[in-house]
């Protein structure tokens, strides 16, 4: 692969970018011949960036495309991937020349429509996540019936990353971005690691530079050791297996020097510099048979000492793209090396993913499963939101690392790391999900959100109702489960504001709801009702439109009768009310402890006293079923200024005065900063108190916090309890 791409990378003259596709077929393949005779007329008199003629794009993308197994059909496709989109010619032309597969093909990606660099949001733009999500959704959308369509568009990603260098620096940096979010992980979910790593580090070099350049030349210049220790391990290892009855036609060895990205996310999850890199070294074995791996792997850990945390065994547990490997690390002298350990099918798998069905023309055995392409098509239908689909898709199938965790009766899930036992709540069913209640990880009973270790057995145990958590909505850590959360809260939402509209506002009117029920469906108010729940004009619309029927008693003065209905605001300390009568004071229950910005409902006494609970709170829920008198209650507006952080920072000097620095850049005010140490002594972090200018979104300030530093907890100050 890499002898190719170097060709590839070099190659900008039209002749030799056919002499370099045509290497994969017969010279007699007329179709092929044709397919170029048609794009090469087409993209007559257009260039790219580079200069080069256009032509060589298709050209060279066509050339990877037939690397990774593609036949006439999809190499056909390749080379009239742009046709439609940037000349005259149409999608039936297409399919009347070629037929109706390569047509599919091509109008999947011309659905897809690459997004120029003249049409690129700024890196900085808020516009960025928007633009790549969008392209997210139509790569998915457009491949859903033919998988084909997203291997192309892959290969035509990579050739666009090796020739980068043509465009503008912010163009550069742009489209290195998107590829690192979108393009690299669905390479990684259809199991092409292949094209997965290239696509890493091309991005790497343009998105993040300077950290590019530290690693490469830190690599560069221990390079001949590494190299040194590798031959020397690779002997070692040679000698072993031919004492213990393995031929040299029977195995092949290969080693290297980790990619930088790699290199790059071990040194961020860790918080370590690449000298505390253990693994930086690795060299896999790959056999005929699956026993042979195992048979090694006895003689490694028998000569080596092993590092047990490190081992993980993906042949007897293979993720869900197909990639089955033994990994094991172990120490050699002073050198650590990761060992992977497959057999020759394994490493087709994991080198070509789904293409290697078309390549090596395999019919079994373990292949990247698709079904979640069907499962993203109806989230789709389910979603217009673009930015929503695209956090689902990634928390949920291209996470790029994953566990695999299991049900007592032996069934093997694979979820995202970091995943909980809610989420694995989830994945069994979304009922199960819905009413989980307990869960007990490895016989032991442990909270819900309890995070999930590879090889962990977890049981959970359900309710017979279902169990509304609409705050651990951020806590879960796959898409699924927070999808399942948000509709399922989304939809008790509405059901209780429909019932808490009807209860307002048969007080207001101090009349029977099923009277109340009659008159909302004579003026056709049903379908939004629930709207006078949280919008105080709309509640008083509907009274108006109502006030008109009789309820029981004449009142003989009109205009009284007027009055008798005129809902008016009545503002106290955290909480506007809006009704007919008068109120004397609010009180909160402390049994739901409702804080700024929760939903919340109220209860109105004789005495006018309103006691306000938090909207899902289950007390609340059985006084509405008493049907105990209700009254409409919101926030004020006032924006709460204070808050309390509690956030853990890397311990090591200087860390503190980064993070208060940061602090300063985003226009945070600190009042109060203290060190405190965890319950149990395991942990340190520091409690801050801060104040926000008005004009800055407290949600803003989170999220830039979570993006850099752990945070623990963010709380307002000025809630209806003033917690401190």
């Amino acid at each position: 692969m890499e002898e190719l791409l170097n060709k590839i990378r070099l190659c900008t003259k039209v002749d030799d970018a056919k002499k370099i596709l045509l290497g994969f077929f017969p010279s007699d393949n007329k179709r092929i011949y044709d397919a170029i005779k048609l794009a090469e007329k087409q993209h007559e008199g257009q260039f790219r960036k580079s200069g080069e003629p256009y032509i060589v794009h298709p050209l060279l993308v066509a050339a990877i495309v037939a690397h990774y197994g593609g036949d006439e059909t999809m190499v056909t496709a390749a080379l009239l991937h742009d046709v439609v989109e940037d000349t005259p010619t149409t999608i039936e032309e297409v399919e009347e020349k070629y037929g109706k597969d390569v047509a599919n093909i091509v109008g999947g990606l011309t659905k897809i429509m690459a997004i120029r660099e003249d049409k690129l949001a700024p890196s900085s733009s808020s516009e960025k996540l928007m633009s790549s999500a969008m392209t997210f959704r139509k790569m998915l959308i457009a491949s859903i019936s033919d998988v084909r369509v997203l291997v192309i568009k892959l290969c035509d990603r990579l050739h666009n990353m090796m020739t980068l260098s043509a465009l503008p620096a912010n163009k550069q940096k742009r489209i290195a971005e998107e590829t690192l979010v979108v393009y690299a992980p669905i390479a990684h979910r259809l199991g092409i690691s292949s094209i997965k790593t290239y696509l890493e580090d091309y991005s790497f070099l343009y998105v993040l530079p300077e950290e590019y350049k530290k690693i490469d030349e830190y690599i560069a210049e221990h390079k001949q050791q590494f190299q040194l220790r590798l031959n020397l391990f690779i002997e070692k290892i040679n000698t072993l297996m031919q004492q213990n009855g393995f031929a040299e036609n029977d195995y092949r060895l290969e080693k290297r020097i980790k990619h930088n990205y790699s290199i790059y996310i071990k040194m961020q999850r860790k918080g370590i510099s690449i000298e505390e890199v253990l693994d930086l070294l690795a060299v896999r074995i790959i056999v005929k048979e699956p026993l042979d791996c195992y048979k090694i792997l006895g003689i490694m850990h028998q000569y080596f000492n092993p590092i047990i945390s490190r081992f993980k065994d993906y042949i007897a547990i293979p993720k869900d793209n197909g990639y089955q490997t033994i990994h094991t690390t172990i120490f050699d002298d002073k050198s650590i090396i990761e060992a992977q350990l497959r057999t020759f099918d394994m490493h087709n798998i994991a080198e070509f993913g789904v293409a290697a069905h078309w390549k090596y023309k395999y019919s079994g055995g373990i292949n990247p499963k698709l079904d979640w392409l069907a499962e993203i098509k109806t989230k789709n239908d389910e979603s217009d939101d673009a930015a929503e689909f695209y956090e689902f898709a990634k928390d949920s199938y291209l996470y790029s690392e994953d566990i695999a965790v299991f049900s007592p009766k032996g069934d093997i899930f694979t979820l995202s790391r970091g995943a909980t036992a809610l989420d694995f709540a989830y994945e069994i069913h979304t009922e199960v999900g819905s009413h989980a209640k307990e869960a007990y990880i490895n016989r032991q009973k442990a909270p819900l959100l309890s995070e999930l270790k590879n090889g962990d057995i977890v049981r959970i145990a359900t309710s017979d109702e279902p169990i509304y958590r609409c705050s651990w909505v951020n806590s879960v850590k796959t898409g699924k489960a927070r999808t399942a959360i948000m509709q399922a809260c989304r939809q008790k939402i509405r059901e209780l504001n429909y019932q808490v509209a009807i209860q307002i506002l048969s007080g207001i009117f101090g009349t029977k709801e099923s009277r109340l029920l009659v008159w909302i469906r004579k003026e056709k108010l049903d379908k939004k009702i629930d709207k006078a729940a949280t919008d105080s004009i709309y509640l008083q619309d509907v009274v108006n439109a109502l006030k008109k029927y009789p309820v029981g008693e004449k009142i003989l003065i009109p205009l009284l009768n007027r009055n008798r209905y005129h809902i008016k605001k009545q503002k106290f300390e955290n909480i506007v009310i809006y009704s007919n009568q008068s109120v004397s004071s609010v009180m909160f229950d402390h049994c739901c402890h409702p804080k700024r910005g929760d939903d919340i409902i109220g209860f109105v006494k004789k005495s006018g006293d309103v006691t306000v609970h938090h909207k899902m709170c289950e007390r609340a829920a059985k006084m509405m079923e008493s049907k105990e008198p209700m009254i409409f209650v919101k926030w004020t507006r006032d924006a709460p200024g204070q808050y309390k952080l509690l956030v853990s920072i890397e311990n090591k000097r200087g860390s503190l005065a980064a993070f208060l620095a940061f602090l300063a850049k985003i226009q945070v005010n600190i009042q109060t900063i203290e060190l405190k140490k965890a319950e149990d002594g395991a942990a340190d972090y520091f409690r801050i108190v801060i104040e926000l200018p008005e004009d800055v979104k407290p949600e803003q300030i989170k999220d830039n916090i979570k993006e850099r530093y752990k945070l623990i907890e963010f709380v307002s100050l000025n809630d209806a309890y003033k917690v401190v």
